[in-house]
C-alpha cells in the first residue's frame, strides 16, 4: 500500500509536524503535500491510524468545518498558514 511506505519512512519528528499540521485550522492540506507529499486522503488515513478513535472523530468534525484547511475555500485575507502568536519565541 502506497500510504503505508509513506508513513514507515517518516521520523518521529515528521510524523509528529504532520499531525501538528492536520490539527492546526490554517495550515491548509497543501501545505501538507507540498512539505511531505501526502494528500489529504492521505493526511485523514494517516491521522486515524496516529490518533486515538475519539481524538480522530474530534479532529475530523474540525477539519471538515474550517475553509482554511483548503487553499481554494479560502479567503484572500487569509495569506499564512499560521497564526501569528502561534511561533512566539521561547524564554530560556
Amino acid at each position: 500500500m502506497k500510504h503505508q511506505r509513506k508513513i514507515t519512512a517518516l521520523s518521529e519528528e515528521a510524523e509528529s509536524r504532520i499531525i501538528e499540521m492536520a490539527w492546526e485550522d490554517r495550515t491548509p492540506f497543501e501545505a501538507i503535500h507540498a512539505n511531505y507529499g501526502f494528500t489529504e486522503a492521505e493526511v485523514i488515513k494517516f491521522m486515524r491510524s496516529s490518533l486515538k478513535p475519539s481524538s480522530f472523530r474530534l479532529w475530523r468534525k474540525r477539519v471538515t468545518s474550517k475553509k482554511t484547511k483548503h487553499v481554494k475555500l479560502r479567503s484572500p485575507e487569509v495569506s499564512r498558514g499560521y497564526c501569528s502568536t502561534q511561533y512566539k519565541p521561547r524564554s530560556k
